[in-house]
């Protein structure tokens, strides 16, 4: 017996190829070659079935996996009790601390203070400053601005009341009560108001023991403005009730034109630079805004009542009646181009924009006025 191991296995591959001629030979190779694909197809799709079945096994776990790298771990849900007793037991254990920083309201003020108007300053601007009405700050100053609004001039020192109300001048011969009546407020107002620095035991209200001149702040009083402007009723027929206020007043005319009832514009510029209608204010027009010698026309056509300069601080200003209860001024101009008496048709050059008398810059005062009252510009003129 031949023990050689290499022998042998050099024998086995020998016998599977006889084997396989040997099947060939009898016709059965194409089978077997045929079985054997079967087979090994069989393998692969069981192989393929395996490997898809553990793929779709393992998925969730992965994808579970992303979303912890993605979001980290999730904190489980607590319970409302839960919260509720470990909000309570934090409160209970923080400190109440004092704030650093207290917001202290602020207290009004009692004395009477200073302040100097400077460019740019309105009656409105300051008020909005110190907390007051604008009228409060004329009523505070008569005899600086004496009511009239465009009297304002920077550098001019102004007394500013504690709160809203008038500064009037005691003089002998009044009585308190009487006094306090006219501002419309009570005596004990006046005589309580610390900035006066009255003592209320010692004041004898049927004969005050105040001394002549003395100053009193009125709180919440009111009073008539006094007119700086001209009077109403200034017609054709009665011009000469406009000679208290300067040289520019007419004589009587008779005839002339006669207005249309319908207002146009007197100046190029149609909105307002500085002071609007404010009665309030003592400010009976609009201040329309215009460069020096720019035209100003005539807003319908009238009669010119008055032309000339105005001492109570409109400048050179114009008054034409319209002959249908209606008035129209036009104030600190640089130039009058027409005269008393004279006819004006709607929209004719009747003057020049300018910055005369009490003024604080260049602009057009327009007023319109009926026989007994002022007119808002704004109601009548064309928007």
């Amino acid at each position: 017996m031949d023990n050689d191991p290499s022998k042998k296995n050099n024998e086995a591959p020998g016998f599977f190829t006889r084997l396989l001629n040997t099947l060939v030979g009898i016709g059965l190779g194409e089978s077997m070659l045929r079985a054997g694909t079967t087979l090994l197809s069989i393998v692969l799709l069981v192989a393929v079935i395996w490997l898809l079945r553990l793929f779709y096994t393992q998925t969730p776990a992965a994808e579970e996996a992303v979303n912890a790298l993605e979001t980290g771990p999730t904190a489980p849900v607590a319970r409302l009790e839960d919260t509720q007793s470990q909000s309570e037991a934090a409160f209970s254990g923080i400190p109440r601390l004092a704030q650093v920083h207290t917001t202290i309201p602020s207290r009004p003020r009692t004395e009477l203070t200073k302040y100097t108007v400077v460019e740019g300053d309105t009656l409105f601007g300051i008020g909005e400053k110190f907390g007051l009405k604008p009228e409060s700050i004329l009523w505070g100053n008569y005899s600086v601005l004496q009511d009239n609004p465009h009297a304002l001039q920077p550098g001019q020192e102004l007394t500013i009341l504690p709160s809203d109300g008038v500064y009037w001048q005691w003089s002998q011969g009044n009585t308190l009560t009487g006094f306090a009546e006219y501002y419309g407020v009570k005596a004990e107002d006046i005589v309580n108001a610390p900035a006066n620095r009255l003592d209320p035991a010692t004041i004898d209200y049927a004969k005050p023991n105040i001394l002549d001149g003395t100053w009193l702040f009125v709180p919440n009083g009111r009073r008539e403005f006094t007119s700086w402007s001209a009077p109403l009723g200034v017609t054709r027929e009665n011009p000469a009730t406009a000679r208290v206020m300067g040289p520019g007043a007419c004589d009587a005319i008779s005839g002339g034109a006669i207005g249309y009832g319908a207002f146009v514009w007197p100046a190029n510029n149609h909105y307002v630079s500085g002071f609007n209608y404010a009665p309030n204010a003592n400010h009976w027009g609009i201040d329309i805004a215009g460069n020096t010698g720019e035209g100003v026309y005539a807003t319908d056509a009238g009669v010119v009542v008055y032309a000339g300069w105005n001492n109570y601080g409109y400048g050179n200003m114009i008054m034409v009646d319209h002959g249908n209860n209606f008035q129209s001024l036009y104030a600190h101009l640089s130039g009058i181009s027409v005269g008393c008496g004279q006819s004006v048709g709607q929209g004719d050059v009747i003057g020049a924009i300018g910055n005369t008398g009490r003024s604080s810059g260049s602009h057009l005062h327009f007023e319109i006025r009926s026989a007994s009252s002022f007119v808002n510009p704004w109601d009548v003129l064309p928007r």
